[in-house]
């Protein structure tokens, strides 16, 4: 069993969804617990702290460009990754870790025309 089951075994049954649910559908529902509220706010937070490059990579059509642990902590900051850990029953490193690995993923499947689905 890879990250990505553990990572939806784990956030299915904190956040109550169905097998089908998507990664995207899961960390908006996570990001829905903080001040961001969805997806588009985290994207908008990571565009205005320099990071449009990868967001529009995850946007567009191509390679996903990797955001790290490290950035995602810059943007979110200390109490924003602890909001989502709590919500998601893991520790923060973890949260952290889960979210660069599968963030690019997530948006970019969530924007299949190139603007984020609501």
């Amino acid at each position: 069993m890879g990250l990505f089951d553990d990572l939806g075994g784990v956030l299915k049954s904190v956040l109550g969804q169905d097998a089908n649910a998507s990664t995207s559908d899961l960390i908006s529902a996570g990001l829905a617990k903080t001040n961001f509220g969805d997806m588009q706010g985290l994207l908008t937070q990571l565009q205005q702290s320099g990071l449009g490059t990868q967001v529009q990579s995850w946007l567009g059509k191509g390679e996903n460009l990797p955001i790290s642990a490290e950035q995602i902590q810059a943007v979110l900051g200390n109490e924003q990754v602890q909001q989502l850990a709590q919500h998601f029953g893991i520790p923060t490193d973890a949260a952290l870790k889960l979210l660069s690995q599968h963030l690019p993923a997530a948006v970019d499947q969530a924007s299949p025309d190139g603007t984020l689905q609501s």
